[in-house]
């Protein structure tokens, strides 16, 4: 990975960012910080979606499978008496794994049919949750390892997993588009034949992508559960995560790193303000995604700096001039 001068000022940017964010604990109530805490876990989800289908070219609708996995890991650590948080890398690691013989399966199958093909082993990966008493069958069941922290510390911490996470999966994403892999996704998502003559390694480096985006979808299933207490099969394996990830991508801006977190923060906005009003909250959600898809086809992040290539998190290279070399840049 190439640093420049670009690719630094994101960091010098980020770290006095992070320090705030990291301190609200300390200075506003917790109801706040608990609401954040579903925001940072949808960035995670739109990132991790957005490596997988914007930069690898991978459009995949069951992503809920490894959500869902990540959140039983949870309640397997707290099952065996180990503090929940602790299940939150061990999430990470079982998400990743299973993605591996998941590869085998779905890299035979191109377009819509690997799309289905996901959906289909997100499926597979619920009825077989179900099947365990142990975790609690169809019915779920309630993390208890929890009850001995009073409820603003364990908010507390539960925020700062979250807000580690973001930060994680967002840099993950642009250490690997920063890197030659990221080269190599460039032209595997423009054409893969092509990529493939010209000596790019296609199925290993899609396989590594899947196996991160797996893993960042199983620490947000970690921090969804963690948030909420309880987990429920069809809840935390229902297709309509891969839905809300589709919507923050698309709308935000798919191929950058800006595009998700702000389309995160566009339906988490959404969310807490249409709720309430049952149905028509999914129909607005509707008109919002066909008026992005019509009038702002390269997102909300395309229209906010008026379709020029404007990155504070460059990721592509450019010829510097006459002297050569490379420097952070627009899109790859």
């Amino acid at each position: 990975m190439i640093v420049t001068r670009g690719s630094r000022l994101p960091l010098y940017l980020a770290v006095p960012v992070v320090v705030l964010l990291a301190a609200l604990p300390y200075l506003v109530a917790p109801p706040v910080t608990r609401t954040l805490v579903g925001l940072f876990a949808l960035v995670v989800l739109a990132s991790m979606w957005n490596l997988l289908a914007g930069y690898g070219g991978m459009i995949s609708v069951g992503q809920q499978g490894f959500i869902g996995i990540g959140a039983y890991t949870v309640l397997l650590t707290d099952i065996a008496g180990v503090s929940p948080f602790v299940g939150i890398p061990f999430a990470a690691l079982v998400a990743g794994l299973l993605a591996l013989p998941t590869t085998a399966l779905v890299f035979r199958l191109n377009g819509g049919y690997f799309a289905i093909g996901t959906w289909v082993v997100a499926e597979v990966f619920r009825l077989v949750t179900v099947e365990f008493a142990a975790v609690g069958g169809g019915s779920g069941a309630s993390l208890t390892g929890l009850s001995a922290l009073g409820p603003t510390l364990r908010g507390a911490v539960t925020y700062w997993c979250a807000l580690a996470a973001v930060v994680l999966a967002v840099g993950v994403v642009f250490a690997i588009m920063r890197s030659r892999l990221g080269l190599a996704l460039t032209a595997i998502r423009d054409d893969p034949t092509a990529a493939d003559s010209l000596g790019v390694r296609v199925t290993a480096a899609k396989r590594l992508v899947f196996v991160v985006a797996a893993a960042g979808c199983g620490v947000a299933g970690a921090i969804i559960v963690l948030d909420s207490l309880r987990v429920q099969p069809d809840s935390i394996y229902s297709v309509q995560w891969s839905a809300f990830m589709i919507f923050m991508v698309v709308i935000g801006g798919i191929g950058s790193i800006e595009g998700p977190i702000l389309g995160a923060i566009v339906f988490f906005a959404l969310q807490q303000v249409l709720e309430p009003y049952g149905v028509w909250y999914l129909v607005v959600l509707g008109l919002v995604a066909i008026a992005a898809a019509l009038f702002a086809r390269r997102g909300l992040w395309g229209l906010a700096t008026g379709g020029r290539d404007v990155r504070f998190l460059p990721t592509g290279y450019r010829v510097a001039g006459s002297q050569g070399g490379v420097s952070g840049g627009g899109s790859p």
